[in-house]
Formats: structure tokens, sequence, C-alpha cells
């Protein structure tokens, strides 16, 4: 629903055709070889997101639709009466069960990842992904903040191997004079600048699926009565580690994240976004043909 942000900012054009985020993001799968793209989003929202993308990405690559709802995949649990807002991204993967039974890669539809992500992912996911291997796309920190406001990050902690030791969710990330810090319960934190995090950039084998219908359960019984609770997938990412289900690999890039946290970014977006067009990196109408 993009609170912070104000509007619709996943269908947003900021193209010099119009193009969404989502758009390139899409454009750099189907170049590094993917063949499907699934849609979580809210029923309500779904005739805009069909009108908006049906008819350009017929024929260049498949589409699928989830709906993500509060009462989805929540059985008997009880749940804070108030509460409209759905789980959260674990969630959101967890509403694809029966719909995705092959390795896949889940992003964030506001952030604008780069090809190099798409063709890392894409080489992993169909060389070593397996049950016991998953991956993350690292950036660095310094990376991907915003210049306006406080950024949710998870931070990686790595080991010698590139092999992921846990991550951690912080949801207040910023620049401070010359630093950057995290902070947590009115608590400053310094975090490095060249610090990798994950930016929901994740590749998993399908049984993450079952981990995540197993977890959410749990976290019900616990939070399940709060009205601001979330389900994130580096929760679940770090549950797999902690339980020695196998390992996540750290697949690191230098490219730059971009997106629309803020209704400030949006110039910012458009900017950048016009500038890999003039350098050739897009074509100024991506689906053109």
């Amino acid at each position: 629903m993009a609170s912070r942000y104000g509007s619709m900012k996943q269908v947003q054009g900021f193209g010099p055709s119009g193009e969404t985020i989502m758009d390139y993001s899409i454009y750099d799968a189907i170049r590094a070889g993917f063949g499907k793209v699934i849609f979580i989003i809210r029923e309500e929202f779904a005739e805009g997101f069909k009108v908006k993308f049906e008819d350009k990405l017929n024929g260049k690559i498949a589409t699928d639709y989830v709906y993500q709802s509060l009462d989805k995949v929540v059985g008997d649990k009880q749940i804070a009466a108030d509460r409209t807002k759905p789980w959260g991204t674990a969630h959101a993967v967890l509403c694809c069960k029966g719909k995705v039974n092959e390795p896949f890669a889940v992003i964030n539809a506001d952030d604008f990842y780069g090809e190099d992500a798409f063709t890392k992912a894409y080489l992993f996911l169909t060389t070593e992904c397996n049950s016991n291997t998953y991956g993350i796309i690292g950036y660095n920190l310094q990376n991907t903040l915003s210049e306006n406001g406080s950024v949710s990050r998870g931070v990686c902690k790595i080991d010698s191997a590139n092999n992921l030791v846990e991550i951690n969710e912080r949801t207040k990330i910023y620049k401070k004079d010359n630093s950057v810090v995290y902070e947590e319960k009115g608590e400053e934190h310094p975090l490095a600048d060249d610090a990798k995090v994950s930016m929901n950039y994740i590749c998993y084998a399908p049984n993450v699926i079952d981990l995540c219908e197993t977890e959410f359960a749990t976290f019900l019984d616990k939070q399940g009565n709060e009205l601001k609770s979330e389900f994130f997938l580096p929760s679940i990412t770090n549950q797999f580690i902690q339980t020695k289900m196998g390992n996540v690999k750290v697949i690191g890039t230098e490219a730059k994240w971009f997106g629309v946290t803020y209704k400030e970014d949006a110039p910012t977006v458009k900017s950048s976004i016009d500038n890999l067009v003039a350098s050739g990196k897009y074509p100024s109408n991506l689906w053109a043909s």
C-alpha cells in the first residue's frame, strides 16, 4: 500500500515511455533467462495490474497472479480484530503455495536492482540452488540508502566462505554526519558503509514455502494479536541457517540500488533511469518490439 509514499508507486511510470520500476526488473529477468513472473498483490489491485502489464508482456514471458490477503493461510489462528494490513514478505511468499514448484527469485516491486543482479541470480538458480542451498544478492549498504529518510534493510553477517551466518532486519537505517547508523529502541548503532545488505532479492528452492508455512503458524501464536507485526523473509532465511537446514550463499554485486521509499525519491529514480537509457543500457521504450 506504500504508506510512506502516499500512492501506488508500484504502477507509477518513471521511464521515458511510462515504464514502471517493475518493467525494468521484468525486462532484465527476461534478458537473464527467466521464463515466468508471478505478481503477488492484493486482489482489489488485480485489474489495474493486468491492464498495465498483460498486453505488453504477452509472448515475452509467462505471467500469473497470487493474491495476498490478511486471512490467507491463517487457518484457525487468532489475529487482532482491528488489523487490516497483510503479514509481510514471508507471508507473501507463503501465499504462492501450489503455484511455485521450482527454484525462484523473489524481489520487491518498487526496487531497481540492475541487470547484474538478474544475471547472477539466474546463474545461481540454474546451477547451484537446491533444497539445501539458497542465495541472497548482497548489495553494499552505501549503495542502497535514500537521501530522503530512513530505510529498512536486512544486514548480512557473512563467513569466510561467503555463506550467510545471520541476517538482521534493521527497520530504521539512515545517514548521520559522515556515517551510517541504525536506530533500535531509541538508540543509534553504527554500520559499515560496505556492509552487505539484502534488498529482498533472494533465491530459493521451493521447499522454502513449506518452511514459511511452519514458521507462520509459530509467528501467529506469538504475534498474531499485534496490529503491526510482520512476518519477514530475513526471519525465514535465518531459521533455515540456524536450524542447519542448509547454507545461504551471499552473491555480491556492486550495482547501485535505487527505489521509491518516499515521494521525494521519485525525481532521483527518474533521473537515474534517464541516465541508463542515455548510456544505452536500456531502450527508450522497453516493449516496443
